[in-house]
């Protein structure tokens, strides 16, 4: 029996059928749509390696099940920078060294994206940190990914500001 959905990945429309209903988000992205930039790290929901965005929210992707997300809108790290121009938190990871090995990194923009949409970033640095802790960095690139994070606050602030004026 196959079970069809239909996903809007990076603003693209998916139509997309699945043989089995357990098949979790994360293994959809990494295995049948090849986008693989999204990490299967603990595969538990502990590491934050696999952080997407769904509907505008933070979610694990491997804890959830991707039959449970018909007709949402996902964004995962291949849909945050436009063509060659990296998203200013992207930037500012480079320019704070907020990454080392990498593996940990597009979990860590991703989820940093969606603390900054969510307003919940703020100019504080415990307040970031507070935000990203469902994200591990087994390299410790911590404060280079706070600096990043409140960098990329500032830049994006401004230039809402800029529009809306």
């Amino acid at each position: 029996m196959n079970f069809p959905i239909s996903l809007t990945i990076n603003g693209v429309r998916r139509d997309i059928e699945l043989d089995d209903p357990r098949v979790t988000l994360l293994d959809l992205l990494r295995e049948r749509l090849q986008l693989t930039g999204t990490k299967k790290g603990c595969d538990r929901g502990q590491c934050g390696a696999c952080t997407v965005l769904v509907n505008g929210q933070r979610i694990n992707s491997c804890l959830a099940l991707a039959i449970s997300h018909d007709g949402a809108d996902l964004l995962t790290i291949e849909g945050v920078a436009r063509g060659d121009q990296l998203h200013p938190l992207q930037a500012a990871f480079i320019a704070h060294d907020g990454m080392q090995c990498g593996f940990c990194t597009p979990g860590q923009i991703m989820s940093a994206l969606g603390l900054i949409h969510e307003g919940q970033a703020g100019d504080d640095p415990e307040r970031v940190r507070e935000g990203m802790s469902g994200n591990l960095c087994r390299c410790g690139a911590y404060a280079g990914i706070t600096d990043a994070v409140l960098e990329a606050q500032k830049i994006l602030a401004n230039s809402d500001q800029r529009r809306s004026a």
